[in-house]
């Protein structure tokens, strides 16, 4: 299968790409940085054959011209993005014009060339929702999006919804439930798991909000999840994706304060945190029954893994 990753130098990109090609698939990918394994559009390639071009989703003379040459693909995995809520407050300029106007580009090429197409939602489109995070919830009930970023991803699902029913396309959904692991790189605006593992590591003072619940998943896992999608593809259905594991951030804290050996003084604790979900208790049955989600690496061995990454990428 002839398939397409935009995004695909991000942590889930990344794996996402070695697991597809593990199994077979002929995998293209792009993102926003030039790269050695990349394609020369106006120049000679010096790779004998390019699998990476650079592209900006956001700009639709790029993607287009990806597709008229590297292309056809029989499935495209739309991952890029700008991620996280605080992210999306400070750099909503980025946040609606990738991930609202580079989803529509997306689309449009696929009304065009009728590619399959697996597009990235979020956990965040649930809001602050109190009771089990079933996919039919959206559906069910009117949900209050409680940041940028969350309102970005529930327009995509719309953008997707629209196109299938004025266009026939076929799309699969997924919202991801706090993926982590090696390969997520350090910066403020990174998964909780990232931050307090890399303040930990560093000697730095991280917060804690009691009272908030997750579940975490491995990246490996989350992964092998998703390349399962292009093979069992089902037009129309949309997907959680997360842990089986329900945990609290101090748990996770406390987890990441043994396993680094890191002073406990450090961890500075607080009773909420503005525009955030308290609890996100995740269904993931339908993944399950379709796509054979399984969880194989805890929490703990998840931790050691990554704080052993990073011991390595950063050189500690």
């Amino acid at each position: 299968m002839r398939i397409l990753i935009t995004g695909a130098n991000g942590t889930l990109g990344r794996f996402l790409r070695q697991e597809l090609g593990a199994r077979g698939h002929d995998v293209f990918s792009v993102d926003v940085s030039h790269g050695p394994e990349e394609i020369g559009f106006s120049l000679r390639t010096d790779v004998r054959k390019p699998v990476y071009a650079r592209c900006d989703v956001g700009e639709y003379r790029q993607l287009e011209r990806v597709f008229d040459q590297a292309g056809p693909f029989d499935v495209v995995y739309h991952l890029a993005a700008e991620f996280g809520r605080w992210n999306g407050e400070d750099f909503y300029e980025q946040l609606w014009r990738t991930n609202v106007v580079g989803t529509k580009n997306v689309i449009r090429l696929q009304e065009k060339l009728r590619f399959r197409l697996v597009q990235f939602s979020s956990s965040e489109v649930y809001g602050d929702w109190p009771e089990l995070m079933v996919e039919s919830v959206m559906d069910e009930h009117e949900i209050k999006q409680m940041n940028d970023y969350a309102m970005t991803k529930w327009v995509n699902e719309m953008q997707v919804r629209n196109s299938a029913e004025q266009y026939g396309t076929e799309s699969v959904v997924v919202r991801i439930f706090n993926t982590y692991g090696p390969g997520e790189y350090y910066s403020p605006y990174r998964s909780v798991n990232c931050r307090f593992m890399y303040c930990a590591l560093m000697g730095l003072p991280w917060v804690v909000f009691r009272g908030y619940g997750r579940t975490s998943t491995y990246v490996e896992d989350t992964v092998r999840t998703l390349a399962t999608i292009a093979e069992r593809f089902k037009p129309g259905e949309t997907y959680n994706v997360g842990g089986d594991a329900y945990h609290t951030i101090e748990e996770l804290s406390d987890l990441i304060l043994r396993e680094t050996g890191a002073d406990p003084k450090l961890v500075e604790y607080r009773d909420a945190e503005v525009l955030t979900t308290r609890h996100k208790r995740v269904d993931v049955s339908k993944a399950v029954r379709d796509l054979g989600h399984r969880t194989t690496v805890s929490l703990e061995e998840g931790v050691r893994r990554t704080i052993a990454w990073m011991r390595d990428a950063y050189r500690l």
